[in-house]
Parts: C-alpha cells; sequence; structure tokens
C-alpha cells in the first residue's frame, strides 16, 4: 500500500493507495475515528457493490452505523439530497464527534463532504472515492458542493477530509465509460503540471486501458501528487490551484447545455480540446501536439466534440462558472506543456473560435 500526505493550510491528511480495502481498519484507527456515531452515504451502486465490505471491515468499531443512500446520477446532486442526508444525520443523533464515510464516485463524495461541512457547522468525514474519476480529482483537496439550477456545483465549501483511501481494484467493477471519464482529470494533470508524466500516459496507455494493477497505481499516485502538490499551496483557489480548472470552463458549460447527459470526464475532455485550440492559435503547442491530444482522448475512448449545441450558447453558458468574475471569464491557458497558468484576458472572439472547434459538424 502506498500513502502519502496532502498538507493543506487547515491541515494535512494521507492519502492510501491499496489494490484491496485491506488497512482501511488501521486507517480510521490511526486517525482516530473509532468510537464514535458513524453515518455512511452511498448511492444504489456503491451500496450494492461495497457497502457490507465496509460494514465488515469497520463497522464493530463505531457507536453506531447508519446509511443514507440515494439514487445513482448527476441529476440526485442537489440540495433535496442533502437535506436527506441530513435528515438521517438527526434522526440517528449524530453529534460533533461523529464521522460521515462518503463510499462511492465523485457525486457521493462531494455531497457527502458538503454535508458533513455544514452538519452541526462541521464534523468529521473520510473518503472511499471507487471510481477513477473521484480518486485522481475529487476526493482529493477539500472541495465539496451541489448542483443548483443547472449549475454545477454553485454551492459547496472547501473542507477536508480526514483521510482518502483509494482500493483499486473498484475500476474493476465500473462501465469502462466511467474509466474513461476519469482519464480526462488523469489527462490534464499531465497537461498542466508534469510533462514526464503526460509521456507516461503516451507510452503506458494499452497497460491503463488494460487496467493492469501497476499501471493503475502509477496513474493514481502521479495524479494525486500532482494535485496534492498544488493543493497544499493554494487550498481555497485564490491563485495557483486556479490552473486545475484546465479544461472545466467551455467543460461545465457543456456539462450544464446538454444537461448532464455526458459525464463529467467527457465534458472535461471536450473541453481541453477547447483549451488546447487556443494555445494552438496562440502558438504555445503545434498541430502535431494538438492531434496527439485528440489521439490520446479517442484512444480512451473519449470524445473531443459534442453535437447539438452552438458556439453563442456555450459562451453565454460560460458566464454562469463560479470562476467568472466582474462578468470576466477566466481560462487556465498553457505557457508550454506541462505548465499552466490562468488568463482573464481572452477575448470573445477567441472564445467563440474554440467553442466551434469542439462542435461536430
Amino acid at each position: 500500500m502506498k500513502n502519502f500526505y496532502v498538507k493543506a493550510e487547515s491541515g494535512e491528511y494521507p492519502i492510501y493507495i491499496n489494490d484491496s480495502f485491506k488497512g482501511l481498519s488501521e486507517a480510521f484507527e490511526k486517525a482516530g475515528l473509532f468510537g464514535r456515531k458513524a453515518c455512511i452515504i452511498c448511492d444504489t451502486n456503491t451500496k450494492k457493490l461495497y457497502l457490507d465490505d465496509i460494514i465488515n471491515a469497520v463497522g464493530d468499531n463505531f457507536l453506531s452505523v447508519c446509511t443514507a443512500c440515494f439514487e445513482a446520477g448527476e441529476e440526485r446532486k442537489n440540495l433535496d439530497t442533502i437535506y436527506y442526508f441530513y435528515k438521517v444525520m438527526k434522526e440517528n443523533r449524530l453529534d460533533r464527534k461523529s464521522v460521515v464515510i462518503a463510499l462511492g464516485g465523485g457525486v457521493v463524495g462531494d455531497m457527502a463532504g458538503f454535508a458533513a461541512a455544514t452538519y452541526m457547522r462541521g464534523i468529521s468525514y473520510v473518503q472511499i472515492p471507487t471510481t477513477l474519476l473521484s480518486q485522481v480529482d475529487s476526493s482529493v483537496g477539500g472541495k465539496t458542493g451541489v448542483d443548483f439550477l443547472g449549475n454545477k456545483n454553485l454551492i459547496g465549501a472547501f473542507y477536508q477530509p480526514s483521510f482518502v483511501f483509494m482500493n483499486s481494484s473498484t475500476l474493476k467493477t465500473l462501465p469502462y465509460r466511467e474509466v474513461a471519464a476519469g482519464m480526462a482529470e488523469v489527462i490534464k494533470h499531465g497537461y498542466i503540471i508534469d510533462r514526464d508524466y503526460l509521456n507516461m500516459l503516451f507510452e503506458r496507455k494499452n497497460e491503463i486501458k488494460a487496467l493492469e494493477s501497476d499501471a493503475i497505481r502509477e496513474v493514481l499516485y502521479g495524479s494525486c501528487k500532482a494535485k496534492s502538490y498544488v493543493v497544499s499551496q493554494d487550498e481555497k483557489e485564490t491563485g495557483l490551484r486556479e490552473i486545475l480548472n484546465f479544461g472545466h470552463t467551455f467543460g461545465h458549460a457543456v456539462e450544464g447545455l446538454l444537461g448532464f447527459k455526458l459525464l463529467h470526464g467527457e465534458c472535461v475532455a471536450v473541453g481541453i480540446m477547447a483549451a488546447l485550440h487556443i494555445s494552438l492559435e496562440r502558438g504555445v503547442i503545434s498541430e502535431r501536439d494538438y492531434a496527439a491530444a485528440r489521439e490520446l482522448m479517442t484512444f480512451f475512448e473519449l470524445p473531443t466534440k459534442v453535437g447539438g449545441l452552438d458556439c453563442e450558447d456555450i459562451y453565454r453558458q460560460m458566464f454562469m462558472d463560479k470562476k467568472t468574475k466582474n462578468n470576466i471569464i477566466t481560462l487556465v491557458l498553457l505557457k508550454e506543456i506541462g505548465r499552466a497558468y490562468r488568463d482573464d484576458s481572452v477575448g470573445s472572439d477567441e472564445i467563440k473560435r474554440a467553442a466551434r472547434a469542439i462542435l461536430e459538424e
């Protein structure tokens, strides 16, 4: 089992990477979370697959364990579901010493974290991410939240978990489409932080797609180290952390306009291609670099274009992004492959050309 610490301003916590749930009990014990009441938050998919495993592994060490399970799907990521969590926690008399356990993908983790951050003004929580997208992205860094009126994560809080425990074998139970969605964030880390890591993804793409254990552990470790490096310097996204939004401003616009019909990672893949198009126009990357990015996305069966949208609609939707301030769209672009920066001076024509580049003809 590999582990390392995320050193955020509000405190440090460990990330454990294993190929089973072995070691989970020791992680709870080391965090001092046993002997309390616990609420496991999961969706209908993870309840069926992993809930019994978690209860068998750690349940006897808590004063009591309750479960808040909701129907799987991004459309359930709303305040009605949060209300349900609060209701379950209140009915089971969770107090300020209690702990929330998030068991599932990004939707579960984001909402469970937000519920923990706001119940009794904040109680402990633990992330047990079960999808590649949540393992390499949403479970690391303390972002929590819910969608509101069609806008992604419009309501939320920064709130760090006590620890994150990843079991890479959970990826083998996922539809491949879910794995591919996580690869968009993995690829993003290479483009914005570590060119050597990106090169590894190109070199080992066959092993990664086949979910070979060594390759997947290298992906998890590399992406989590990259993201934790950024979070440790900028926990609440006031500067450097904004580079993690590479592709997301375009991606969130597409996601909202399509009514969440595409997975988040699929929209991020499309958004990355739009951001790379601006870098291509500016001469930061070459036509060969752009083509290689498109080929890598296609290899992992990620979309690089979408249909049924208009570039004007995408442009207008981008103003709803949380990073838009004073009616100015902020984008993350590349200085070079492996180095990113925030740019709030991109013109409307440039943005619309990039949007047009990701539309199917």
